[in-house]
């Protein structure tokens, strides 16, 4: 998820003190002489350290929402979690008991779509019809009901908009699920076949399935 960084910027004011020192010494002394500018760098140096102790490096700190190493991905990220917090903002408005546990759901899985493509950025291409079309498009039929229910409109129009995005929103929240659910196919695939391989292996020594149980016995 988004994150905080620091940015470590150093005073240039110690410098400019340093180079001042230099700039009065070949006013007042005669520079050309190895004493003067022993003197000089010895006052500069002391100059830049006071000032450096007085004058702190600036910490900025800055917000950066993904670092996946891809800015293409990075972006769409963001741009998820800026739909998802209008789900969440959303579910807060909308009084509906029904309609609002729909939202919770569609809100948790987007949420685990979010952290599993950080985690794992390949997997970014499986999310973006999700991210640039179905996700932006239940935000814009909820902030339409919303506004209807806040405006308390009448009318049959209304009525069946209300309808039609109550029925629907449970429809939409199982498809966020399904596209969280297919996140995990190849990885499912992975472990099928690594345990199929285990298993021959096991098999093969004599381990697996009650050949394992009895082993201690035949000792």
């Amino acid at each position: 998820m988004s994150r905080w960084v620091e940015k470590r910027t150093r005073s240039v004011l110690p410098v400019y003190f340093a180079g001042a020192v230099w700039l009065l010494a070949g006013l007042v002394l005669p520079l050309y002489s190895l004493w003067a500018l022993a003197a000089t760098a010895v006052v500069s140096a002391a100059v830049w350290l006071v000032t450096r102790r007085l004058c702190p490096d600036r910490i900025t700190r800055m917000e950066m929402p993904f670092m996946t190493g891809r800015e293409d991905v990075d972006a769409m990220l963001e741009s998820v979690q800026q739909k998802l917090a209008d789900l969440h903002r959303l579910d807060e408005a909308i009084p509906d008991t029904g309609l609002s546990a729909s939202i919770r759901r569609m809100e948790t899985a987007g949420r685990s779509i979010l952290a599993e493509v950080e985690a794992h950025p390949e997997k970014a291409p499986q999310i973006r019809r999700f991210a640039n079309y179905y996700l932006p498009d239940a935000v814009r039929i909820l902030e339409l009901y919303a506004r209807l229910e806040g405006q308390d409109v009448q009318g049959g129009n209304a009525a069946s908009v209300r309808r039609e995005v109550e029925t629907n929103a449970a429809s939409i929240a199982t498809a966020f699920e399904n596209q969280l659910d297919s996140l995990f196919a190849a990885d499912a695939l992975d472990l099928s076949a690594d345990l199929e391989v285990l298993n021959g292996m096991l098999r093969g020594q004599g381990l697996a399935g009650s050949d394992f149980a009895q082993k201690p016995e035949e000792q």
